[in-house]
């Protein structure tokens, strides 16, 4: 067995959870991402309770939720959760509209980097004051898969690594649902060229290529979000919290 793979645990199950684990273990130089820090999922609506048990056992301090006002409407979290819910709806307007402009990945990407800049810091800066932590959105693939991407660059953790942890959501969600949810959006946007991949893919190049825009425009990821008010001390104790040299 590998160095890296004896280091590999599996992912927490937490029944009803959709898409739900622990970013610990991406290589970060001559380290590894801390496990039980950093948790990433998709909504929390169908926990039964031994899953709000087995989120419990996570021992989380903070709930960070992405979803707009229409989707936790539609699909609460479970009361009584222990930890401390933090809103910050990423999208502005409904996430219904990026269906009906037809959006790209990539597009739908820069717009969420260039258009919620300040809120995507306030959840990094979340991340920097709980832990252990969860940051969740509906499927947990965009807005999820964005904002833990930038956190995790922001402390060090290589590119492959993070890139290899966005792409994983693809398999993560169940085919059973893929087909569900793609025949329903296909009754209301019939014409939509990217409707499958805005609804199921999380495809590497498409992380891959955010990354390297970032750096061409901001030097790297983490002086994106030091752009948009993240502090120099708090790049520091974000590195030090997730990151074990």
């Amino acid at each position: 067995m590998t160095p890296e793979a004896a280091q590999q645990r599996p992912d927490p199950v937490v029944p009803g959870a959709v898409n739900l684990r622990d970013v610990g273990g991406l290589a970060a130089g001559a380290g590894r991402s801390r496990y039980g820090i950093l948790f990433r999922s998709g909504n929390l609506a169908r926990l039964d309770p031994p899953g709000v048990d087995a989120l419990a056992a996570l021992r989380l301090r903070r709930i960070i939720d992405l979803r707009d006002d229409e989707e936790v409407l539609h699909s609460p979290s479970p009361t009584g959760l222990a930890a401390q819910t933090q809103r910050v709806p990423l999208f502005p307007g409904s996430v219904a509209s990026f269906f009906e402009e037809d959006l790209s990945l990539d597009d739908l990407y820069r717009r969420l980097v260039d258009d919620s800049a300040g809120r995507v810091v306030d959840v990094v800066r979340g991340i920097v004051t709980d832990q252990p932590v969860l940051v969740h959105c509906t499927v947990g693939k965009d807005r999820t898969g964005v904002t833990v991407a930038l956190t995790l660059a922001a402390a060090g953790v290589d590119e492959d690594a993070i890139v290899s942890d966005y792409a994983r959501t693809e398999g993560l969600l169940p085919d059973w649902r893929n087909r569900w949810i793609v025949e329903q959006l296909r009754r209301t946007h019939p014409g939509a060229r990217h409707l499958e991949d805005l609804a199921t893919r999380s495809p590497a190049p498409v992380m891959r290529r955010l990354l390297d825009d970032l750096t061409a425009r901001f030097g790297s990821a983490g002086d994106y979000l030091r752009a948009n008010g993240l502090s120099d001390d708090e790049v520091a104790e974000l590195r030090r919290v997730l990151v074990a040299r």
